[in-house]
């Protein structure tokens, strides 16, 4: 693992973790790569998503990493000693009966925090999802912060994190940046749940149920 972790970058955790989380990693054969830029606030995505372990993965990586990135939670999960958990693990709470939306709440998120690196993973589920969500966008785009892609290779057990995208108001062009990443890195476990753009962009067939 090569990465340099900057200063400014949301930090958790310790030089115990931090072994911890590698020797996870290599327990399980997987590596490191990429670069990350030394940025106090970005919106971080990850895909391919087509199983459970792809969050394993994520979190061991992180934890090697010794960074901090939240994700969204609806507020009644953090009722009692797991909301404790959670707040530690980055979540971050989503009132569904605010007028705000998630997008709206998610930017205020980033307001309110000095640092915060949020984790979302655009395809929304690990079934043939037929299209990205394009929260993980207006989020960065409103909060005026990159989206930082990373890639999980499960033929290769390699982690990679992307070139930075700041976000121009473009979605189709700064989509089509993003995409460039993930046409060179990342392979799904269960590629029969592959999303349907990803389908496309790795040459296999989606049909709903993503068969060649």
């Amino acid at each position: 693992m090569s990465l340099v972790i900057g200063p400014r970058l949301p930090r958790r955790g310790n030089a115990f973790s931090r072994w911890f989380g590698r020797a996870f990693l290599r327990l399980l054969g997987w590596r490191i790569e990429g670069e990350i830029p030394d940025l106090p606030k970005m919106v971080l995505i990850g895909a391919p998503h087509t199983t459970n372990m792809d969050g394993v993965i994520g979190l061991a990586t992180l934890t090697a990493l010794g960074l901090q990135a939240g994700t969204m939670i609806k507020d009644s999960a953090f009722k009692g000693p797991m909301g404790v958990l959670l707040r530690w693990f980055g979540a971050i709470p989503i009132d569904r009966k605010s007028p705000k939306g998630v997008v709206e709440q998610s930017v205020d998120a980033f307001r309110n925090n000095e640092r915060l690196l949020l984790l979302i993973a655009p395809e929304g589920t690990r079934h043939s999802a037929p299209e990205l969500k394009r929260g993980y966008y207006h989020i960065a785009l409103g909060a005026g912060v990159p989206v930082l892609p990373a890639a999980a290779d499960y033929k290769h057990k390699l982690v990679t994190f992307g070139p930075a995208v700041l976000p121009s108001g473009d979605y189709a062009a700064d989509l089509a940046k993003l995409m460039q990443f993930y046409s060179g890195h990342g392979w799904p476990k269960h590629p029969q749940r592959l999303s349907k753009p990803f389908c496309e962009l790795h040459g296999l067939r989606w049909n709903g149920r993503n068969r060649r």
